[in-house]
Order: C-alpha cells, then sequence, then structure tokens
C-alpha cells in the first residue's frame, strides 16, 4: 500500500508539537503519528539546540511524524497551516506492509 509521510519540524519551545499531535489523532485520525525528540539540531537561524546530562535544554528539535494516504495527509497538513506556520514540513512517498 503506498502512503505519504510528512516530518513537521519544531522547537519545543514554540509548544505547537503536542497541539499537532492531538489535532491529528482527535480531528483527522491519521493512521500512525510519532514524535522524536532530537538530541541536537539547527534550522536556518543557525541557532545550535543541544542537551547534556548537566544541562538539559527545553528547546529542542522536535519532529512530528505521520503517515496516511496521500490525500487524508494533504488535507491534514492544509487543516494545521495555523500551527505550522513558522515550521519545516516536507514529505515523501513511502510503502507500507
Amino acid at each position: 500500500m503506498n502512503v505519504t509521510v510528512a516530518r513537521i519540524y519544531v522547537t519545543e519551545g514554540q509548544h505547537v508539537h503536542e497541539k499537532i499531535f492531538e489535532r491529528l489523532h482527535d480531528e483527522h485520525k491519521v493512521k500512525g503519528v510519532t514524535m522524536f525528540r532530537g538530541i541536537a539540531g539547527f534550522g536556518e537561524s543557525g541557532e545550535m539546540h543541544s542537551s547534556s546530562l548537566l544541562d538539559m535544554s527545553f528547546d529542542m528539535p522536535v519532529v512530528v511524524e505521520f503517515f496516511d494516504e496521500d490525500d487524508h495527509v494533504r488535507a491534514a497538513l492544509e487543516s494545521l497551516s495555523d500551527l505550522t506556520s513558522s515550521c519545516r514540513i516536507i514529505t515523501f512517498s513511502a510503502e507500507s506492509s
């Protein structure tokens, strides 16, 4: 089965990943969602975000990844546009078994 995978890149400090997760579950009922918390990262600004055992940052990179049929993913992304206007989003085709 062919699916589309979407990855939304945010930082914890933006506090939008929880809202995105809830909407994908409650409203869009997509087939699968996973959130990944990064250990280090930087974006277009070049500002580095990282964690260590001694100094745990609360503005770490977070990736919200979800998949479903292409039209369902596109509709969900359109609906999330109020939350994701400052986020990076990539999509790609994949095969689900």
